[in-house]
């Protein structure tokens, strides 16, 4: 598959706190910065987001007593995972690893910065109604394409992936560069429901 230029490398969440050793570890994480620097390299654009909580957010269990990590709980715009205290505004947790090759980023959407408003997706907070702009960004530029990378599988990339296309984007999550926290089969459940949507699958090695 050859990248043009309306093709964008969109870089989910590659953040100290989703690595190995962080506060929110996904599983294997940092096999994810290797493929997703060598197609930093050669994409036509590379946009990263960052998670971008402010102390005591909503979604941190630690904001509910009595509650533990990964329970759930009602908050206004519906049911809320709780997580632990991570990617907290201006920590290293919150920092992009530091092997990751970011220099060629031409834009970092920061997310969840809104202290009772939780965000997985680049394009929409979970109130579905608060917007970051990427998609208006995006369309501006005349950029068409997306190729997924990052963290996690099925959370954050997976909420990019299905708005991404709701918003009439080409999407393609690069599965060798994404990796999932994969709750009672929500990993699973990610990768049907982007097929489903029309998100392909592809190889870093196919890109060229």
């Amino acid at each position: 598959m050859r990248l043009t230029e309306t093709d964008v490398l969109l870089v989910i969440d590659v953040q100290n706190d989703f690595l190995p050793g962080g506060a929110l570890a996904v599983p294997d994480g940092d096999a994810v910065i290797a493929p997703i620097n060598r197609l930093a390299a050669r994409a036509p654009h590379v946009i990263l987001t960052q998670d971008w909580h402010p102390p005591g957010h909503a979604s941190f269990h630690g904001s509910h007593p009595g509650r533990a990590p990964f329970d759930t709980a009602a908050l206004h715009y519906g049911e809320q995972v709780l997580w632990p205290e991570h990617c907290v505004q201006g920590t290293r947790g919150a920092e992009l690893a530091a092997e990751l090759r970011a220099e060629r980023a031409e834009l970092v959407i920061r997310k969840g910065c809104h202290p009772g408003i939780d965000s997985y997706s680049a394009f929409l907070e979970a109130d579905r109604r608060t917007r970051t702009g990427l998609a208006g960004y995006l369309a501006e530029r005349g950029l068409t394409r997306l190729f997924l990378a990052g963290l996690a599988t099925d959370f954050c990339v997976l909420w990019t992936a299905l708005d991404a296309r709701r918003a009439g984007f080409d999407v393609t999550v690069v599965e060798d560069a994404v990796r999932g926290i994969d709750l009672d089969g929500s990993l699973s459940r990610a990768w049907a429901e982007m097929e489903r949507a029309g998100v392909g699958r592809v190889a870093s090695s196919a890109l060229v």
